[in-house]
């Protein structure tokens, strides 16, 4: 997994530095010039993520097991998706943005026990089956670029979830996330028209709405109030 991430990002700068190259060599003329009289446009979209949680702690948390605190240890992944595009009106499209997303979650769990200190990694995997839908409010074409803002909802799903796993078969405890989840997506990009399609880099925040902890009774999960996923995202845009 470490080095398909890897070969991800390397892939993803390599493709970036080449693109933009051919966008400025080509500022003086206007590329794609019927491109926006078109009412819908298909493509895909190529991330990379940095996932961790956001979460608070219960006030009458007595730490008796010997637990000082936790903090987020963030992972990284990536995504692949399909796009959809929809115009609504001159700058306002909808897109339809189905995908899967690969996302790892960690928290570090500190413990004081005999006087030495303890950090003990509780990690979370995920495969989600994301359907996005998003607003596109974009500018107007300035020759070959365009900036846009996104904002909308998405539904996740997690396939490979251990919400149903029983802990008391496991070696060890985990966190049990439960597999459907609920967030609200806010970014921002820049539309780059090459002469055969469009290309655009945007830079997207995820933020779950439901408390997607399942409560165990145990020293991982007692002391949590509530637990919401956070993602923000990087991705590259082909759209024909």
């Amino acid at each position: 997994m470490q080095s398909l991430k890897k070969g991800l990002l390397l892939s993803l700068i390599l493709t970036l530095g080449i693109l933009s190259n051919r966008a400025e060599a080509q500022v003086g003329r206007k590329n794609l010039s019927g491109f926006d009289n078109k009412t819908f446009h298909f493509g895909f979209i190529i991330s990379g993520n940095k996932s961790d949680f956001s979460f608070s702690l219960r006030e009458d948390t007595t730490f008796s097991s010997g637990l000082m605190g936790i903090s987020n240890a963030p992972q990284g992944g990536f995504n692949l998706a399909l796009l959809g595009s929809a115009k609504l009106g001159r700058h306002i499209s909808l897109r339809f943005v189905p995908g899967l997303s690969f996302q790892d979650r960690g928290l570090n769990y500190t413990f004081m026990e005999d006087g030495e200190i303890d950090v003990i990694l509780k990690r979370t995997e995920a495969v989600n089956l994301d359907l996005p839908l998003l607003f596109k409010i974009r500018t107007d074409r300035l020759t070959n670029f365009a900036a846009y803002a996104l904002v909308g909802g998405k539904f996740s799903k997690d396939m490979q979830s251990q919400e149903n796993v029983n802990q008391q078969l496991e070696n060890d405890d985990i966190l049990r996330i439960d597999a459907s989840n609920y967030s609200i997506d806010l970014g921002a990009g820049v539309d780059i028209f090459l002469p055969f399609f469009k290309f655009a880099i945007e830079i997207k925040t995820e933020l779950g709405m439901r408390d997607v902890l399942i409560q165990d009774n145990n020293n991982f999960t007692d002391p949590i109030e509530d637990l919401k996923t956070r993602s923000y995202i990087v991705s590259l845009c082909f759209e024909g």
